[in-house]
């Protein structure tokens, strides 16, 4: 099967340079942020075609890649749209418009999806191999036909509902990811032809499976296609062919809303009927029904690529759940904190006697929940205060957050209604939290709260203390299990004060005049990581050395960006681990020549945010300023969302994040990518005695603060990186 084939549609071809050209542009200091998006899409198809994962989770990597890409274009491509279409010259830091992103985008995409489709050949063979089996109907018996024939009359006839398409009946609505047939009838009485529209329900399986032992799919569209006869009796079908839409699904929050609650229901809504982005067409639809599907669905900017091959390739999570355990990572059950056993369970006492870090996924987030749920129940804590962006739909957070207000106790709750495509969850929150009394605060209007604290004041003897949490994900069960965070615990009264005055903030507008220990957004963070930045370089200046670790999501402000390559040009040594975005060039001779740049993907999905600067010492030592954080180096966390940055003190926490979580990252060998001095990346090959850093911390003691595994004799040793000899001037 052959690759898709986009075409993006404008109002004045005229407008549109060649696309080689729009690649060449840009800045020399900067890659573009949408490009480099589609890069890490990229890599997260090319662990699809990674023999060492088990083919299904093979088959997942590639169902993550079509789902990013949905995304993408809901948000991302949408909005540079939406600026084109309101003739916005702005240009994106690396020199590009609107106009030539979209070009480049096409361009990037069109590649990534032909590779999509490759990837879901060579794993249909694959998958056949194994007795796992996606068919054709042509490829099945009598029975299994006749047993589809059953299905379809009792399960799928039903729900369709076939509308004529002609000048009686407009085009309908088709909802955002909507996958559609269009038939082309004639029919036998008359010989008259007519033209009808079949929308898939979204609550059908996208895959049928066949009864038996061996695993048989069929897909939903072949079915009704193969069955027309019983959909469209009288007719004889001339065509058919399918397609699906994506919608502009990105929410702008305008400062004027007056109700936010009531301005994100109404926003909701108005989402759910975006404009199409993009149409996606399979390889049967004619010629006038495409240009019909053109007239009716597309405006100025929107793409649309036709596949000769399966539409929609996110829905491959469906066939990721057949049950084959020998198909899929062994299960991986993770460890409760040893410090919290160790004192019979008891969340307080373990954070009473020392600070605590938790590892997830490799210690179970139920740690988080076990403490929330403990200040619940307890008579003498007297307060919770608590972030929510993102909680998943089963929240055992918002359930000890009810049973807390409903046992009297001061909870409030500070929950984000703009976290995207969580809105409608949130508000569903919102409310069952505020009839249990909880006192629910939504923050910002321009800003999203995206920091992750937890705060619960206890009574005891010698007075009011409190506990608090601070996270580098969502206090999300569900992602918990497989996204990589820190969860840091502390009854430190300074950071305890800190955490108030950053809740007051945002529940009061009470600007803190003096924080003692975290940095926060949008007032303080950029200054203070220029400032730690600048002690670096003044610290390589002196004759010391100068040296920056950072890990973390995304790196796409300039200004920060700038301030790397002032630091690399005096000397200091920065490496780099940066998941997704990364709009800085390593490498580059006068400019970035001690930056270095890698990526990792594998099992779980990187996610905590790390920064730790050598305080003038050659390798990291105690020494070093480390801190945690929920924020990434983009605009958007330091200028427009409330986030915090943590100094860790704690020596045995400093030595498990920086000498353990840190090194692992920098030293792996097996799932990782360097980033080149063009914008591409390759893989690292492995060396000798290869380290995986997902297996590592699997098999490895726990880091909840007893310091025993680094005195193991195979634990990571401490971080090795010598100091890189300079280049002669």
């Amino acid at each position: 099967m052959g690759g898709p084939t986009p075409e993006t549609k404008f109002l004045d071809d005229n407008d549109l340079e060649p696309v080689e050209q729009v690649l060449e542009l840009g800045s020399e200091r900067y890659f573009n942020r949408e490009i480099s998006w589609l890069g890490f899409n990229e890599r997260v198809i090319e662990e699809a075609e990674n023999k060492s994962h088990p083919l299904l989770e093979r088959l997942r990597f590639l169902s993550i890649s079509g789902n990013n890409l949905d995304e993408f274009f809901m948000v991302r491509f949408a909005g540079l749209v939406g600026q084109y279409r309101q003739n916005i010259t702005e240009r994106s830091p690396d020199g590009l418009t609107a106009t030539q992103q979209i070009q480049a985008i096409s361009v990037h995409s069109e590649n990534l999806m032909a590779h999509q489709q490759q990837v879901w050949n060579e794993l249909c063979v694959a998958l056949a191999e194994e007795d796992i089996f996606v068919s054709a109907l042509a490829d099945l018996d009598d029975g299994d036909t006749n047993w589809l024939r059953q299905h379809f009359l009792d399960q799928i006839f039903p729900v369709l509902t076939p509308q004529a398409l002609d000048p009686a009946h407009p085009f309908p609505f088709i909802p955002n990811k909507g996958l559609s047939l269009i038939f082309d009838l004639v029919r036998k009485s008359d010989n008259q032809g007519i033209r009808e529209l079949v929308m898939i329900p979204s609550g059908l399986s996208r895959f049928i499976r066949l009864p038996g032992e061996t695993a048989t799919y069929v897909s939903v569209e072949t079915v009704i296609q193969h069955f027309s006869n019983i959909l469209f009796p009288g007719y004889d079908v001339s065509s058919s062919g399918l397609f699906r839409i994506i919608r502009d699904s990105d929410i702008e929050v305008e400062e004027e809303a007056e109700d936010l609650v009531r301005y994100f229901r109404s926003a909701i809504k108005r989402r759910r009927r975006g404009d199409v982005i993009r149409l996606e067409m399979g390889p049967d639809l004619s010629d006038p029904v495409i240009a019909m599907l053109r007239q009716n669905l597309l405006h100025d900017g929107a793409t649309e690529s036709r596949f000769d091959g399966l539409v929609g390739i996110g829905d491959l999570d469906r066939l990721v759940d057949e049950d084959r355990p020998d198909l899929k990572f062994t299960p991986y059950s993770p460890r409760f904190p040893e410090r919290i056993r160790d004192h019979g369970g008891d969340c307080f006492a373990a954070i009473r006697d020392k600070d605590i870090l938790v590892h997830h996924p490799y210690e179970s987030f139920e740690v988080v929940i076990e403490f929330l749920r403990q200040a619940a129940a307890d008579p003498d804590v007297v307060a919770i205060k608590q972030t929510l962006y993102r909680a998943g739909k089963q929240s055992a957070v918002v359930r000890a957050l009810i049973d807390a207000a409903e046992a009297g106790k001061s909870v409030t709750a500070i929950v984000e209604l703009k976290a995207r495509f969580d809105e409608e969850q949130n508000l569903l929150w919102a409310s069952a939290l505020e009839r249990a009394g909880v006192q629910v605060v939504y923050g910002f209007i321009e800003w999203k709260t995206h920091a992750k604290i937890s705060m619960v004041v206890r009574k005891e003897q010698e007075g009011y203390r409190t506990y608090c949490h601070f996270g580098t994900g969502n206090y999300h069960p569900i992602t918990a299990k497989i996204y990589t965070d820190l969860s840091f615990f502390t009854a430190d009264p300074k950071a305890s004060r800190d955490a108030a005055q950053l809740f007051n903030y945002i529940t009061g507008y009470v600007e803190p005049e003096k924080l003692d220990l975290i940095s926060m957004s949008p007032r303080y963070l950029r200054q203070d990581l220029m400032d730690l930045i600048d002690e670096e370089i003044a610290n390589e200046r002196s004759g010391k050395s100068g040296m920056i670790w950072a890990k973390m999501n995304s790196l796409v402000d300039p200004a920060l960006i700038e301030k790397l390559y002032q630091a690399s040009n005096a000397g200091v040594e920065i490496d780099l681990v940066i998941r997704g975005i990364c709009c800085l060039r390593p490498g580059v001779p006068g400019m970035s020549d001690h930056i270095r740049v890698k990526s990792v993907v594998g099992r779980f999905l990187e996610h905590s945010r790390i920064w730790a600067f050598g305080n003038g010492k050659d390798l990291p030592n105690d020494d070093a300023k480390l801190y945690i954080s929920s924020a990434d180096w983009m605009p958007r966390n330091l200028d427009r969302r409330v986030e915090y940055m943590m100094p860790i003190r704690n020596k045995t926490v400093h030595d498990q994040i920086l000498d353990q979580v840190m090194v692992a990252n920098l030293i792996d060998d097996e799932q990782s990518w360097e980033l080149n001095v063009d914008g591409s990346y390759t893989r690292v090959v492995p060396s000798s005695k290869p380290f995986n850093l997902h297996r590592y911390f699997m098999t490895n003691p726990s880091l909840s603060g007893r310091g025993k595994a680094l005195k193991k004799s195979n634990a990571v040793p401490r971080l090795s990186l010598r100091r890189r000899k300079k280049k002669p001037d």
